[in-house]
């Protein structure tokens, strides 16, 4: 499934897979933490617990939740399939579930690909491997600060029938699965701080990317 985080108060926070992918690695598991872009850099949730951490690297070097890929949408399909169109990519699934919470089309991002496996070959090129997920897989999130998701289904299901065109479409569908979202609170909601956690602060740079920028016209105006 593919998965896209917002910061519930302030949408311009959002999931940055690019950076964490350089912050921990291109399939995140256990203790991985998911960070907020630019200029806020700072962890919207944090990985406690995954039934697949079992699965290291496949005989093709395949991992799993991933984070190189990214999610799929109807304008390269159109272009890979010579003009066809269809409407439930994730991209697609992702706009409409966000639409009535103010969001757009504009603000689906870059998405942790959840339960799915991929890898670069020999080449550096991308590949996808089927899910190794089963029923009663699962992979658990703490919630640094308050936040908005939208999780997406593939329609390429467990990739065990993947292709491109309407002929895959057809075949694709019989290997889609549905995923069950759960949220939990926490009955002691001191527990954290307890344990000496507190929320993440904002990256505390407040410097002018090296740019003078002028502060009035009395700058402008030379002294005797």
């Amino acid at each position: 499934g593919d998965l896209n985080i917002w910061n519930a108060h302030n949408p311009r926070e959002r999931f940055w897979a690019s950076r964490t992918k350089q912050l921990h690695a291109s399939h995140v598991s256990t203790h991985d933490r998911l960070w907020s872009c630019l200029p806020y850099m700072r962890p919207l949730v944090t990985i406690l617990a995954d039934s697949l951490s079992w699965y290291g690297a496949d005989e093709n070097g395949g991992r799993v939740h991933d984070l190189l890929g990214t999610r799929c949408d109807p304008y390269i399909n159109t272009v890979l399939s010579g003009g066809q169109t269809y409407d439930f990519h994730c991209h697609s699934n992702l706009t409409r579930a966000v639409l009535p919470f103010g969001l757009n089309e504009a603000d689906v991002h870059d998405v942790l690909n959840v339960f799915q496996v991929t890898g670069l070959d020999q080449q550096g090129r991308y590949f996808m491997s089927p899910s190794p997920a089963e029923k009663g897989d699962y992979i658990e999130f703490l919630a640094e600060q308050d936040v908005l998701m939208a999780l997406s289904t593939c329609p390429g299901g467990d990739l065990s029938l993947w292709g491109f065109g309407s002929d895959s479409e057809k075949e694709m569908i019989k290997c889609c699965r549905p995923l069950q979202v759960q949220v939990f609170e926490l009955e002691d909601d001191q527990l954290l701080a307890q344990g000496g956690w507190k929320p993440a602060e904002v990256s505390k740079y407040r410097e002018r990317h090296g740019m003078h920028v002028p502060v009035g016209e009395h700058e402008a105006i030379r002294k005797p």
